[in-house]
């Protein structure tokens, strides 16, 4: 790990995102509201609109639930909207496998149909997802508030282009790590703590 944030308030909640067609009932989501229930910690894990604004708008209505300081968590596109929520409100987050330039990665999926194997909405990827992600994109992030753990045999997307991107952010390879970083739960401790929380080696135990 490189260059861990100081934090001097530890999180008064956490909110997760999950990624573009997941959801709140997803086993990355389920996870972090077991670790948070286990630390009495608010966790607040939203079922995001497929659109980019409306998911937007969602995550940030959702802070108020958190206190004053809460930290966001956010996996693939919900990395990318973690991202926004962080630089907006000056909050930290932890990102698995964030996406860096989704508008590129959503125009091979224009005009394909998809359902929803969570929520089981049905929709169509069109041109609106595209021209949202342009528009939404940083040009550059603060990289002093990210914790970033990569995947480095991630099959959707590059983890060199997100360590590119968060260049001098704390960061974590997972040797062989896929997209959906199914070893999430040995991770946890080292997300929280990066919000000032401290999870016991049992108790991740505890939650595989």
């Amino acid at each position: 790990m490189l260059n861990a944030m100081q934090v001097s308030t530890p999180a008064s909640g956490i909110l997760y995102l999950h990624g573009f067609n997941s959801g709140s009932a997803s086993p990355k989501a389920a996870l972090m509201r077991a670790a948070c229930e286990h630390l009495s910690l608010p966790c607040v894990t939203p079922q995001l609109p497929h659109r980019p604004d409306r998911a937007l708008a969602v995550a940030e209505a959702c802070l108020d639930e958190l206190g004053m300081a809460p930290m966001v968590v956010g996996s693939s596109m919900g990395g990318f909207l973690a991202t926004l929520v962080a630089e907006r409100h000056d909050l930290p987050a932890a990102l698995i496998n964030p996406a860096v330039a989704p508008a590129r990665l959503v125009t091979a999926w224009i005009g394909e149909a998809l359902v929803n194997p969570y929520s089981g909405e049905r929709f169509q990827v069109e041109e609106a997802h595209r021209r949202e992600l342009e528009v939404l994109t940083p040009e550059r992030v603060t990289p002093w508030r990210y914790l970033l753990l990569l995947g480095t045999a991630d099959e959707t997307l590059d983890a060199r282009d997100a360590w590119a991107f968060y260049r001098g952010a704390a960061s974590i390879l997972h040797p062989g790590g896929d997209h959906g970083f199914s070893a999430l739960a040995d991770y946890l401790p080292a997300i929280l703590a990066h919000g000032g929380h401290s999870l016991s080696v049992g108790a991740v135990a505890s939650l595989r």
